[in-house]
Protein backbone atom coordinates (compact mmCIF):
# COMPACT_ATOMS: atom_id res chain seq x y z
CA UNK A 1 0.00 0.00 0.00
CA UNK A 2 0.95 3.32 -1.18
CA UNK A 3 1.90 5.50 2.11
CA UNK A 4 -0.61 8.85 2.38
CA UNK A 5 0.47 12.31 3.15
CA UNK A 6 -0.69 15.85 3.47
CA UNK A 7 2.11 18.60 3.56
CA UNK A 8 0.03 22.26 4.30
CA UNK A 9 1.24 25.46 2.93
CA UNK A 10 0.65 29.03 3.10
CA UNK A 11 3.28 30.97 0.97
CA UNK A 12 2.55 34.89 0.82
CA UNK A 13 4.24 36.66 -1.71
CA UNK A 14 4.36 40.51 -2.44
CA UNK A 15 5.43 42.63 -4.83
CA UNK A 16 5.19 46.36 -6.17
CA UNK A 17 5.00 47.09 -9.63
CA UNK A 18 5.25 50.43 -11.59
CA UNK A 19 1.99 49.72 -13.00
CA UNK A 20 -1.98 50.89 -11.72
CA UNK A 21 -3.78 47.57 -9.83
CA UNK A 22 -5.80 47.71 -13.92
CA UNK A 23 -2.70 46.86 -15.77
CA UNK A 24 -1.39 44.47 -13.14
CA UNK A 25 -4.95 42.46 -13.20
CA UNK A 26 -4.91 42.86 -16.78
CA UNK A 27 -1.77 41.28 -16.77
CA UNK A 28 -3.52 37.80 -14.53
CA UNK A 29 -6.92 37.80 -16.84
CA UNK A 30 -5.46 37.62 -20.38
CA UNK A 31 -4.57 34.34 -22.04
CA UNK A 32 -1.81 35.86 -23.95
CA UNK A 33 0.03 37.89 -21.41
CA UNK A 34 -0.10 34.90 -19.08
CA UNK A 35 1.56 32.51 -21.27
CA UNK A 36 4.53 35.68 -21.66
CA UNK A 37 4.89 35.88 -17.74
CA UNK A 38 3.92 32.27 -16.34
CA UNK A 39 6.31 30.63 -16.56
CA UNK A 40 8.43 29.41 -13.68
CA UNK A 41 11.71 28.40 -14.85
CA UNK A 42 14.25 28.52 -16.90
CA UNK A 43 14.14 25.99 -19.64
CA UNK A 44 10.39 25.31 -19.21
CA UNK A 45 7.56 24.79 -21.62
CA UNK A 46 4.31 26.36 -20.80
CA UNK A 47 0.91 26.22 -22.86
CA UNK A 48 -2.75 26.86 -22.14
CA UNK A 49 -5.68 24.13 -23.29
CA UNK A 50 -8.69 26.12 -21.76
CA UNK A 51 -9.10 29.73 -20.72
CA UNK A 52 -12.18 30.80 -18.98
CA UNK A 53 -11.91 33.99 -17.02
CA UNK A 54 -15.02 34.72 -15.11
CA UNK A 55 -16.53 33.55 -11.73
CA UNK A 56 -17.24 29.87 -11.94
CA UNK A 57 -15.04 29.53 -15.03
CA UNK A 58 -12.47 27.24 -15.54
CA UNK A 59 -8.48 26.99 -16.99
CA UNK A 60 -6.50 24.23 -17.62
CA UNK A 61 -2.93 24.67 -18.54
CA UNK A 62 0.39 22.60 -18.27
CA UNK A 63 4.02 23.16 -17.70
CA UNK A 64 7.45 21.95 -16.84
CA UNK A 65 11.27 20.95 -18.05
CA UNK A 66 11.01 20.99 -21.82
CA UNK A 67 12.26 16.99 -21.19
CA UNK A 68 11.11 16.56 -17.79
CA UNK A 69 8.15 15.99 -16.06
CA UNK A 70 4.81 17.35 -17.07
CA UNK A 71 2.30 19.54 -14.62
CA UNK A 72 -1.48 19.96 -15.31
CA UNK A 73 -3.19 22.78 -13.34
CA UNK A 74 -6.91 22.81 -13.52
CA UNK A 75 -7.93 26.30 -11.96
CA UNK A 76 -11.74 27.21 -10.88
CA UNK A 77 -12.57 30.76 -10.59
CA UNK A 78 -14.19 31.18 -7.30
CA UNK A 79 -14.28 35.71 -6.96
CA UNK A 80 -12.94 38.11 -9.65
CA UNK A 81 -13.20 41.57 -8.73
CA UNK A 82 -11.59 43.66 -11.37
CA UNK A 83 -8.54 45.49 -10.50
CA UNK A 84 -8.88 44.63 -6.69
CA UNK A 85 -8.49 40.32 -6.43
CA UNK A 86 -8.76 37.26 -8.07
CA UNK A 87 -9.28 33.84 -5.97
CA UNK A 88 -9.53 30.52 -7.59
CA UNK A 89 -9.24 27.20 -6.33
CA UNK A 90 -7.13 24.32 -8.35
CA UNK A 91 -5.49 21.17 -8.37
CA UNK A 92 -2.39 19.85 -9.85
CA UNK A 93 -0.99 16.58 -11.06
CA UNK A 94 2.21 15.31 -12.19
CA UNK A 95 2.81 13.72 -15.73
CA UNK A 96 -1.44 12.71 -15.45
CA UNK A 97 -0.51 10.31 -12.89
CA UNK A 98 -0.36 11.31 -9.49
CA UNK A 99 -2.65 14.59 -7.70
CA UNK A 100 0.51 16.55 -6.25
CA UNK A 101 -1.17 19.66 -5.18
CA UNK A 102 -4.48 21.02 -4.20
CA UNK A 103 -4.95 24.82 -3.29
CA UNK A 104 -6.75 28.14 -2.95
CA UNK A 105 -4.97 31.57 -4.61
CA UNK A 106 -5.77 34.81 -3.75
CA UNK A 107 -4.39 37.65 -5.65
CA UNK A 108 -4.96 41.48 -4.42
CA UNK A 109 -4.40 44.48 -6.14
CA UNK A 110 -4.30 47.68 -4.03
CA UNK A 111 -3.12 51.34 -5.73
CA UNK A 112 -0.15 52.66 -3.80
CA UNK A 113 0.39 56.16 -6.08
CA UNK A 114 0.45 54.93 -9.71
CA UNK A 115 1.79 52.02 -8.52
CA UNK A 116 0.30 48.68 -7.70
CA UNK A 117 1.37 46.61 -4.52
CA UNK A 118 0.24 42.64 -5.39
CA UNK A 119 -0.03 40.42 -2.97
CA UNK A 120 -0.80 37.17 -3.68
CA UNK A 121 -1.35 34.08 -1.11
CA UNK A 122 -1.39 30.27 -2.19
CA UNK A 123 -2.94 28.23 0.67
CA UNK A 124 -2.53 24.27 -0.24
CA UNK A 125 -2.21 21.12 0.49
CA UNK A 126 0.77 19.07 -1.28
CA UNK A 127 -0.12 15.22 -1.40
CA UNK A 128 1.76 12.12 -0.83
CA UNK A 129 5.72 14.00 -1.00
CA UNK A 130 4.71 14.52 -4.89
CA UNK A 131 5.13 18.49 -4.94
CA UNK A 132 7.02 20.68 -1.76
CA UNK A 133 5.81 23.57 -1.04
CA UNK A 134 9.13 24.80 -2.30
CA UNK A 135 9.12 24.41 -5.28
CA UNK A 136 5.81 26.53 -5.67
CA UNK A 137 7.26 29.34 -3.28
CA UNK A 138 10.24 29.23 -6.36
CA UNK A 139 7.83 28.99 -9.22
CA UNK A 140 5.77 31.80 -7.92
CA UNK A 141 8.99 33.57 -7.18
CA UNK A 142 10.08 33.29 -10.57
CA UNK A 143 6.50 34.36 -12.52
CA UNK A 144 6.03 37.21 -10.54
CA UNK A 145 9.77 38.68 -11.54
CA UNK A 146 8.59 37.75 -14.99
CA UNK A 147 5.33 40.09 -14.36
CA UNK A 148 7.62 42.68 -13.42
CA UNK A 149 9.71 42.58 -16.70
CA UNK A 150 6.35 41.66 -18.98
CA UNK A 151 4.58 45.29 -17.01
CA UNK A 152 7.97 47.04 -17.72
CA UNK A 153 8.35 45.71 -21.67
CA UNK A 154 4.58 46.47 -22.03
CA UNK A 155 5.28 49.57 -20.52
CA UNK A 156 8.00 51.04 -22.91
CA UNK A 157 6.42 49.33 -26.16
Amino acid sequence: MTHRSVEHSTIVLERTYDASPARVFAAWSDKEALLRWGNPGEGWVTGMDRFDFRIGGASSSWFGPKDGDRFISETHYLDIVPGERIVSAGAMTRNGDFRAFVGMLTVEFHAVGRRCRMVMTEQGAFLDGHDIPANHEAGWNKMLDNLGEELSSRAAA
